[in-house]
């Protein structure tokens, strides 16, 4: 069991040529016993975005504050605080802060898929 604040956790820039301001918290893995998926926060900054990509597992989102724009297969989806998504596996997509404060949304993705 964990019980924990996302307040204490470090995040790590997310390392992509295709990415821009945004970084990830880690906040349950294998490594707090949670042993097939991985629930990260993704926090973008202002004129950020994730890496534009496809991916042979699915995930599911959910935004927590701020203002983004999630694009899957070259369709552009307003989101914002409350907002949630599933996207499929090998489907084409991107977020990005179209907002002037931070933009966070917590992805869950299948152990497979978290680097």
């Amino acid at each position: 069991m964990i019980v924990g604040n996302i307040k204490d956790l470090i995040a790590k820039d997310i390392n992509s040529s295709e990415a821009k301001n945004a970084k990830m918290k880690v906040l349950v893995s294998a490594e707090q016993g949670w042993e097939d998926y991985v629930m990260r926060v993704i926090e973008v900054e202002e004129d950020g975005f994730t890496p534009k990509h496809s991916h042979p597992w699915p995930h599911i989102n959910y935004i927590i504050e701020g203002n983004g724009e999630l694009m899957i297969d070259g369709n552009l989806n307003p989101v914002n605080a409350g907002s949630y998504a599933y996207v499929p596996k090998n489907h084409l997509h991107q977020f990005k802060n179209v907002g002037k404060t931070p933009f966070k949304f917590i992805c869950i993705v299948p152990k497979e898929g978290h680097k």
